[in-house]
């Protein structure tokens, strides 16, 4: 059903945007989705999908006659990616369901636009608009639910969740990014199955849990998350005082101007146990350089200052050191900091006599220490300490 029309933004202006909704035919493709939803919010759209009632074949035939690249990036799904004039967009066949497993789904292409929508998890997310009268079309109260900031699954949650495991995760998501207060049948639902996550990849897991942690409203979220129990199947590391230390992990991100980190928030949410945090790290298969953040970020030495950290383990990890430790003004000295390169390498200590080996490395850890501590003075000073360092290091050596 219509109901209304699709605000102007800057997405629709596009290159080659017009070029191929006109090649697919007036009438028979529809905006759909985050760009249509995030538009009607008046936030900014990056990625554009388009429905359309072309079979797949078809979408490739008419592009291509266009001279539009056309992509068969999903097509046993019904989904072709065009370029247009440099402009990336998914194009996907209307689909209902045939089989699902949790996991994933068998479809069948179909021309109906109602059972296209049912298909999808949320309202919000089942809105539709004509790309050239701007025209919406919600099935499902979409449009209300917006207003409200309301999640709301279409049809029956259990059965939503039992399609797509992964929506009990979507469900929280949103709800932190756009909602207000929480359906109240849909949040009986994913409590009730939060266990079905467990059949879920630890990958789909990671991918929506890091985006979660970072949404607008993620502390409030995350905090009724662990009240009913939802994470407890995949991450039942996350105690008591988890959500208490994101919380104040959040104010000193505010405090700082400094952005969320969705690693940074994860370890907040853990103990300070490095076995707890490597078993969370290697279960959601984080990169070998989020586990070494996760790793790092929960230590707690800050005794050498802000900068002699930062110039140590990096700015970056000396950041999430010091905001979980409530540190806002010392995160936000060091965030844009260049850390200063020493004048001295252990090629100078031996100009100066040392013996190669492990004397010179002794030496040279010294030499760093104190001009760390003199808060990384110039080159000239930096010799200077090198120096007493190695007349200090050649008299015990005359002396033994």
């Amino acid at each position: 059903m219509n109901r209304g029309t699709l605000p102007d933004a800057d997405w629709r202006h596009w290159p080659g945007l017009d070029r191929l909704t006109a090649a697919l035919g007036e009438g028979t493709a529809r905006f759909v989705g985050g760009a249509v939803r995030d538009t009607l919010l008046g936030l900014p759209v990056t990625d554009l999908d388009i429905a359309t009632i072309h079979p797949p074949a078809r979408v490739v035939d008419l592009l291509e006659a266009a001279g539009i690249k056309a992509v068969p990036t999903g097509i046993a799904h019904g989904t072709i990616t065009a370029v247009a004039s440099g402009t990336v967009i998914e194009v996907t066949t209307l689909r209902h369901d045939v089989t699902t497993d949790g996991r994933r789904a068998t479809v069948a292409f179909t021309d109906d636009w109602q059972a296209d929508a049912a298909r999808r998890d949320f309202t919000i997310n089942a809105l539709y608009a004509d790309p050239v009268t701007g025209a919406l079309f919600d099935y499902f109260g979409g449009l209300a639910d917006l207003d409200a900031r309301h999640i709301r699954f279409i049809g029956d949650p259990l059965q939503r969740i039992a399609e797509d495991h992964l929506r009990i995760l979507r469900f929280f998501r949103f709800l932190a990014r756009f909602g207000d207060t929480p359906d109240p049948a849909g949040l009986a639902a994913c409590v009730a199955r939060a266990n079905d996550l467990m059949a879920l990849s630890r990958e789909r897991i990671r991918d929506e849990l890091l985006k979660l942690l970072v949404a607008k409203d993620a502390v409030r979220v995350t905090g009724l998350m662990i009240e009913r129990g939802v994470l407890k199947p995949v991450i039942p590391e996350i105690d008591a005082a988890g959500v208490e230390r994101l919380a104040a992990l959040a104010d000193a991100e505010a405090a700082a101007g400094i952005a969320p980190h969705p690693v940074r928030r994860l370890a907040a949410l853990l103990p300070r146990d490095a076995a707890a945090n490597e078993a969370v790290g290697a279960r959601l298969k984080l990169s070998n350089a989020e586990r070494q953040a996760l790793a790092s970020a929960i230590l707690d030495d800050l005794a050498e200052g802000p900068h002699g950290l930062a110039y140590r383990i990096t700015p970056e990890r000396a950041v999430d050191r010091l905001l979980l430790a409530g540190e806002a003004d010392a995160a936000r000295a060091v965030a844009d900091w260049a850390p200063p390169v020493l004048a001295v390498n252990g090629g100078a200590l031996i100009a100066r006599g040392l013996r190669k080996g492990p004397e010179v490395a002794k030496a040279l850890h010294q030499v760093r220490d104190q001009w760390i501590a003199e808060g990384f003075p110039d080159a000239a000073r930096a010799n200077a300490i090198a120096d007493a360092v190695v007349a200090q290091s050649l008299r015990s050596a005359s002396s033994e």
